[in-house]
């Protein structure tokens, strides 16, 4: 049985139905290809958002800041701070006071021990003196003779006159008697030198101590030979210092001297006791700079020592500044470094009042480490920012931060 033949209106219909077909294999491998450059591109779109959106945020958050307190001082109070500081050591005014001999001899004897006090005058060190008693009975026998002589010729030349006068004796055996007597006045009083000196070398053999103070060290042993020059304190026996008047030295740098000036008060802090402080003034500005370090040697005055305070202690030297006292007579308001700012307008500060920030100008009057005091500007009490204030502006609002609030 034969198939009847499509019509040609079936094959028309047929030829658009296979035209709006669409073959699955090719449909999934070119979809993703078309989507892919899509997908990055709104990707892309909203991370730029919001980047903008956080920016936008941000330029339009509030301020954080720190804010500390500018304290008033009752009038009258001593405010005084710390400008510097530095390490040094305790020495005494008159460095240290070496004694040594002046005659050569044997050390024969000490009177004295490490640590011990002596007074002007007190004999230290006694030197083997039999060479020197010799010397001055050897001058006071050759004085004696001389004296006798003397007193013979001065009764010959009173005869000698007297028979001059009687034409006895010439002109010249006058003279020579007269010479004669001249002649042993003048050895006489050589004499007389000689056994002052031999007197002087003997007491040189007892060494006295020339001030008061403390015997600090015994620099040779009984038996040894002292004698005078040679090397550097060769002949030195005993090393002392006035412990009344210590004082203490520091290296100052160059940069740092504008902070320092004469009879400025200071803090003297020992390292081996930190606990104690002993009050200080400058009164000693050497007059060299030490090149090499860039440096000025400075020196402090203790008052008020005691017995805890030995020469060549390591201490802690603290340069102390007071605050002057305002014109009006008010009380001093001092302020942290931190909160005090500069600029081609001069020196001023952030006050912070109502979650606004105001601009207010000071006058700076002394340091005091850590501390400014402020002659005009603030009356004390106010809040002020600290630290970085690059976002804050005149009358802007801020907001403080939870730990100032804390503090």
């Amino acid at each position: 049985m034969s198939t009847p033949r499509p019509t040609e209106r079936e094959e028309r219909l047929r030829s658009e139905l296979a035209s709006l077909r669409i073959e699955r294999d090719d449909a999934e491998t070119a979809t993703p290809s078309r989507r892919r450059p899509l997908l990055w591109s709104a990707l892309a779109i909203g991370a730029v958002v919001a980047v903008w959106i956080g920016a936008r945020a941000r330029s339009g958050r509030i301020p954080e800041v720190q804010v500390v307190a500018a304290t008033a001082v009752a009038a009258g109070t001593p405010v005084r701070g710390t400008v510097l500081s530095g390490s040094g050591y305790v020495v005494t005014g008159e460095k240290y006071i070496s004694i040594g001999v002046r005659v050569p001899g044997r050390i024969e004897h000490y009177f004295v021990e490490e640590g011990q006090s002596v007074h002007s005058g007190d004999p230290l060190v006694a030197l083997d003196d039999r060479d020197y008693r010799a010397a001055v009975a050897q001058a006071e026998a050759a004085l004696r003779t001389t004296e006798a002589n003397l007193t013979l010729h001065e009764s010959d030349l009173g005869r000698a006159r007297a028979l001059h006068a009687r034409h006895i004796i010439s002109e010249a055996d006058l003279d020579q008697a007269v010479n004669r007597v001249a002649v042993d006045r003048a050895t006489i009083a050589q004499l007389q030198a000689q056994l002052t000196q031999a007197n002087v070398q003997l007491d040189y053999t007892v060494l006295r101590a020339p001030r008061d103070g403390v015997i600090l060290a015994k620099l040779k042993e009984v038996g040894e030979i002292a004698v005078p020059g040679g090397f550097e304190g060769a002949g030195d026996l005993i090393r002392m210092a006035n412990l009344e008047d210590l004082r203490a030295e520091v290296d100052i740098n160059e940069s740092d001297l504008r902070r320092i000036q004469m009879g400025q008060g200071a803090e003297v802090v020992p390292d081996a006791y930190p606990d104690r402080t002993y009050g200080a003034r400058v009164v000693k500005l050497y007059p060299q700079i030490n090149r090499q370090k860039g440096t000025l040697k400075v020196e402090v005055q203790i008052p008020r020592p005691d017995d805890k305070l030995l020469p060549d202690m390591s201490v802690r030297i603290n340069f102390l500044a007071e605050a002057r006292t305002p014109a009006a007579g008010g009380a001093v308001v001092l302020l942290p470094r931190a909160a005090l700012r500069q600029d081609e307008r001069g020196a001023y500060v952030w006050i912070v009042a109502d979650a606004h920030v105001r601009r207010q100008a000071v006058t700076v009057g002394a340091e005091l480490g850590e501390q400014v005091q402020i002659m005009d500007g603030l009356a004390g009490g106010e809040s002020l920012v600290a630290g970085d204030a690059s976002r804050v502006s005149d009358g802007a609002a801020i907001r403080v931060t939870d730990a100032a609030k804390r503090s």
